[in-house]
């Protein structure tokens, strides 16, 4: 395997935080009933469209097409600088540095708008760590559309076998089965299902563990 491509939201970073601030942002200046951190956090994995049709129907029962269209654009205008309350988590920037010193690729792969994606990259200061970067409006689909992975091992020159996917939710893990792609299961992040639920080839909560699993073929 030639290069390693990360999902974003709950894998590299914790952006649950912002992401509720942002929602509520925009239910506020709705008047619309405000959602709870553990209802935002639980409408993440599907891109910032699927997001607000959750949070929409949460607080009024249903989707109107007009509402939500209005609300989307309210939330992807919060969303871009919400990255304030974000945060890597333990020992990701220095297991990114030792992968690329080993001679890895990484490429990202994330269904979080590539606006606020970009933003987030360049507040942390990754601008330049990843090859490739695609994000959930990229392309016409979104994961778990195995496209947009595709897009990203394509970008890097590669193959399938080549790559290993790494992500956090139940969305990563069916993008990774449907792309035929190795998956590496961070169990800290978004998911909803028990990890030995998900379809993946290893998993790892601490992010020193990484580099041994990528050198292990039946990890």
């Amino acid at each position: 395997m030639k290069a390693v491509i990360f999902d974003l939201d709950g894998t590299l970073i914790d952006s649950a935080p912002d992401i509720h601030a942002a929602a509520n942002q925009v239910l506020d200046g709705e008047g619309l009933p405000l959602v709870t951190f553990e209802q935002s956090r639980g409408f993440v994995g599907g891109g910032a469209r699927i997001f607000v049709e959750r949070m929409e129907r949460a607080v009024t029962g249903g989707n109107d097409p007009v509402l939500t269209d209005h609300l989307h654009k309210r939330f992807l205008h919060f969303y871009e600088h919400a990255h304030e309350n974000t945060q890597i988590y333990p020992h990701v920037v220095e297991t990114l540095e030792k992968l690329r010193a080993e001679g890895w690729d990484l490429g990202l792969c994330t269904n979080k708008p590539i606006g606020p994606t970009r933003a987030v990259l360049k507040h942390l200061g990754w601008d330049t760590v990843f090859s490739v970067v695609i994000g959930g409006d990229s392309l016409p689909v979104a994961k778990p559309d195995p496209a947009p992975l595709m897009a990203v091992v394509e970008g890097l020159g590669l193959t399938v076998p080549q790559i290993v996917y790494i992500g956090d939710s139940e969305t990563d893990a069916m993008t990774a089965k449907r792309a035929g792609a190795r998956f590496g299961l961070y169990t800290l992040g978004y998911r909803h299902a028990a990890p030995e639920d998900m379809f993946h080839h290893f998993r790892f909560d601490d992010y020193r563990h990484l580099p041994d699993h990528l050198k292990d073929p039946v990890a």
